[in-house]
């Protein structure tokens, strides 16, 4: 079995997590792919068991024919690892050591568990939608593609800005807010949930639109099917505005007109046997949990 690893720097009270992930890839003699940036960290801090080889990019994984993908790190990392897989569909699983988790839903202490069952093949593959942009101005270049959410959002203090959104060619509404997110059932746990949106569950075939800090009082988050085409144009005070594709972000201005579909690819995240959405909802939302009796 052929395993990537990717992660971004740390702290080094992570160290010793990182050592055991090499450690017990080891004991299935699995020698790991690993990206050089982060590879370039860790030597000299992480003691290698096994002969690593390292990659790049997507072209060098496929080339490699790597069966899985394993990011180190919070929800964050896992969408830097979504960038570099792009549409290959190599299968990603995440070992949070970060706070909340969503998308790297592997707790540090079960590590050795969790590689386990990943190497006897005790897991399903879960297919998260994404969504895409386009513009004229070729925004993110061919990284177009978000796997939480697109965010249109005011730059620093700036006054309110207007977004004026069209489904399928059609007026839809005009926001006056701070900005506005679109997201995928997968990240309608993430920015747009703090916002006072819905969570909807993957698979659903949905893109929940939900404005930032609307200064109009009646206009509320808005689920629509993914088949549809979203587009937008921005006014303001300001000249220049954000246009973030989940943690990447470009600065743009009134001229540019946004579009919006479900990309044509999916991601796989790896889901063990012992997991399921609903408990990763409970467990880190504390759903069923009276904190009065603590």
């Amino acid at each position: 079995m052929k395993i990537a690893i990717y992660g971004r720097q740390f702290n080094n009270s992570v160290l010793p997590y990182v050592q055991q992930v090499f450690d017990s890839l080891s004991k299935f003699d699995i020698e790991p792919y690993v990206f050089e940036k982060y590879n370039q960290f860790i030597t000299g801090k992480i003691f290698f068991p096994k002969t690593i080889h390292l990659f790049n990019d997507h072209t060098e994984l496929l080339s490699s024919k790597v069966d899985v993908m394993i990011s180190l790190g919070g929800d964050g990392t896992m969408l830097d690892t979504v960038a570099i897989i792009r549409d290959s569909l190599i299968p990603v699983i995440g070992i949070n050591f970060g706070r909340l988790g969503f998308l790297a839903s592997i707790n540090k202490d079960d590590i050795q568990s969790a590689i386990n069952s990943l190497v006897h093949g005790q897991y399903t593959l879960d297919a998260r939608n994404l969504l895409s942009i386009e513009s004229e101005h070729n925004l993110f270049g061919d990284v177009n593609f978000a796997l939480n959410d697109v965010t249109i959002h005011k730059r620093d203090t700036s006054a309110m800005m207007i977004i004026h959104a069209y489904l399928n060619g059609d007026f839809l509404n005009s926001y006056w807010a701070d900005g506005l997110i679109l997201a995928t059932p997968t990240g309608s746990t993430a920015y747009s949930l703090s916002c006072g949106g819905p969570i909807i569950f993957p698979r659903s075939g949905n893109i929940v639109v939900t404005p930032i800090a609307s200064h109009n009082l009646n206009v509320r988050p808005i689920v629509l099917s993914d088949v549809n085409k979203l587009s937008f144009e921005i006014e303001g005070r300001s000249s220049k505005f954000l246009l973030t594709c989940d943690s990447r972000t470009e600065v743009i201005d009134t001229s540019v007109r946004i579009t919006v579909t479900k990309a044509g690819f999916v991601v796989n995240l790896v889901r063990l046997n012992n997991e399921s959405y609903l408990n990763t909802l409970r467990n880190k939302l504390l759903w069923g949990i009276d904190t009065r009796n603590y």
